[in-house]
């Protein structure tokens, strides 16, 4: 009976407790509900004022992100203090510290993930719509968030990329500049006076829409092939890969029209066959020598 009566006052108490308490937890939920309002509210005036730089729209939406995570903590805090008198912000820190670590291990990853995100957002490299090339995967950036970017690779296909890769290994930007260097090895046959042709090849690049001839053309004799004295042709284009594609078509068709008209060859490998014993040669009509 002792242990019954035990129990039942300790419920009583419960009971008395959480009635007494009715008025605190009432106002700790009205202190959530206009939590809720100010952090919509400054959300929306975040959007007004970062809405008039030229700040990335992933970049926007991590400043709103921020706006809200700063105004939720603040409204949870308070709420938490008008439920328990005895909490203050020393022993919130403290347990809100212990806890970070736990979920810091529990949750490394997407931690990570989120900072690279973070650090992602804040520079002024890689934009939404550029082309990059990162860990063998290529593509369009199309949507950048706090833990994932997503490529649209050239062949349609979409790729998730954890932020940490990105931040961590080395990413060419294709597209950062509006313009870049395209190259092309063009031989020529070894009785071909080289200077010539290379004024030949320079004319005809020259002549491609595609080509901003302005920014130079590279031609430089590179290598003595097998069977060619190779040039290695450069030139400037749009960076986009179909711009690079294009140019690249417009170059090589401009280039073989115009050591056609100089009859200046472009040959194909020569495969030259060395025996050390004589080979029997049989000749047209001639019975007396059965072919081996």
């Amino acid at each position: 009976m002792n242990y019954i009566d035990t129990l039942r006052e300790q419920l009583q108490d419960m009971g008395e407790g959480f009635v007494a308490s009715l008025p605190s937890i009432a106002i700790a939920i009205f202190i959530l509900f206009i939590t809720w309002i100010l952090a919509r509210f400054a959300a929306r005036i975040s959007d007004m004022l970062v809405g008039r730089t030229d700040l990335r729209a992933s970049l926007k939406t991590l400043i709103d992100t921020l706006v809200k995570l700063g105004i939720w903590v603040a409204g949870i805090f308070i709420a938490a203090v008008v439920v328990l008198p005895g909490l203050t912000a020393a022993s919130l820190l403290a347990g809100l510290g212990i806890g970070a670590v736990a979920i810091g291990f529990a949750f490394q990853d997407v931690f990570e993930n989120f900072l690279a995100g973070v650090l992602i957002m804040v520079r002024e490299k890689m934009r939404i719509g550029d082309v990059i090339e990162c860990e063998g995967i290529s593509g369009k950036v199309e949507h950048i968030t706090l833990r994932e970017t997503h490529i649209r690779k050239l062949s349609g296909e979409l790729t998730v990329v954890p932020n940490s890769i990105l931040f961590k290994t080395p990413v060419e930007i294709v597209t950062d500049e509006s313009q870049r260097r395209h190259e092309v090895v063009v031989g020529v046959s070894y009785d071909t006076q080289l200077d010539h042709a290379a004024s030949v090849i320079r004319r005809a690049v020259e002549g491609v829409d595609h080509v901003l001839a302005s920014k130079g053309i590279d031609i430089f004799a590179q290598e003595f092939n097998s069977s060619s004295v190779d040039f290695l042709v450069r030139w400037w284009a749009g960076s986009s890969p179909r711009d690079g594609w294009e140019s690249k078509d417009k170059v090589i068709r401009a280039i073989k029209a115009a050591l056609d008209d100089a009859e200046i060859e472009i040959p194909f490998p020569y495969v030259t066959h060395t025996f050390k014993e004589t080979v029997p040669v049989s000749h047209l009509g001639d019975t007396s020598h059965p072919t081996p």
